[in-house]
């Protein structure tokens, strides 16, 4: 390959400015609205959009808080204004992160016979208990393997879609939630699996659409998930938590989604499967 042909190749590594700039626009915050909220002068903060001023790792941290940006893309901040990554990013398999890793696996046992889930930051499930694994053993294997995405399995038409009574509220609300995860995480993978699902059969109209309830009712004060499965009615609601302050991008990215059973037939039912499950 010609040398001139090469140099068009050579990518050029963005400048720490250039990050900021972005993500304060994608936030929509003005450059005097951040300075004042970080203590800077806004021809200061100019300065550091533009390059003619090198930021201190003090003022990204305090501008990343400002923008409430993912602790991935700090690390690449502190790389583009040339110092060293700051958060470390490990498996739970690493020793580092056992007592993590025995506290998640104690909830999720404890929580049975209501599935939980522990998901990563693109939802895909990392831990399980055994109710949830139960719910989702019929699925096919290309929606379990090589790991079950919670938007894959509840959107698909070959997933729990066909078995969802209130596929489009329930598609709606996953929907909505993904977007909000790709507006605030900037993460170019999630925005892949959005439109992925979205071009499910059907889904890109409940997207359109939004919830919407035909009869006027007042909206449920939680929208469950209701499955018709071979065992009868399932209907739950969830819950998701996150770790408190976390300083590493691995548990940064993780969060529990707890279900639970939104009457008392969905009780008996989880119990009934519990019973008939393996040990």
């Amino acid at each position: 390959m010609p040398q001139a042909a090469q140099s068009l190749l050579v990518t050029h590594p963005r400048k720490v400015g250039e990050h900021l700039r972005d993500w304060r626009t994608r936030r929509r915050r003005s450059q005097m609205d951040l300075a004042l909220d970080v203590g800077v002068s806004t021809r200061h903060l100019s300065f550091i959009e533009t390059g003619r001023a090198r930021p201190s790792p003090a003022m990204l941290d305090a501008l990343a808080d400002a923008l409430e940006i993912p602790l991935r893309e700090r690390n690449q901040w502190l790389l583009a204004a040339g110092y060293a990554p700051r958060y470390s990013a490990r498996t739970l398999d690493e020793a580092g992160l056992q007592p993590v890793r025995s506290a998640l696996d104690r909830l999720l046992k404890a929580h049975e016979p209501y599935p939980g889930l522990v998901l990563d930051r693109m939802w895909n499930v990392v831990l399980a208990n055994r109710s949830a694994l139960a719910l989702v053993a019929p699925l096919p294997a290309h929606l379990r393997e090589p790991k079950l995405n919670v938007f894959r399995a509840s959107l698909h038409p070959e997933g729990l879609a066909p078995l969802t009574e209130n596929f489009g509220d329930w598609a709606g609300y996953l929907l909505q939630t993904l977007r909000r995860h790709v507006v605030a995480s900037g993460d170019p993978s999630l925005s892949a699996l959005e439109q992925e699902v979205l071009a499910y059969p059907g889904v890109a109209a409940w997207a359109r659409a939004g919830r919407t309830d035909p009869s006027g009712e007042p909206p449920p004060l939680l929208l469950p998930c209701v499955l018709r499965l071979p065992q009868g009615r399932l209907s739950l609601f969830t819950t998701l938590t996150s770790f408190g302050m976390p300083g590493d991008i691995t548990l940064a990215e993780l969060s529990v989604e707890l279900f639970y059973p939104a009457d008392e037939d969905a009780e008996s039912l989880l119990l009934e499967m519990q019973a008939m499950g393996p040990e």
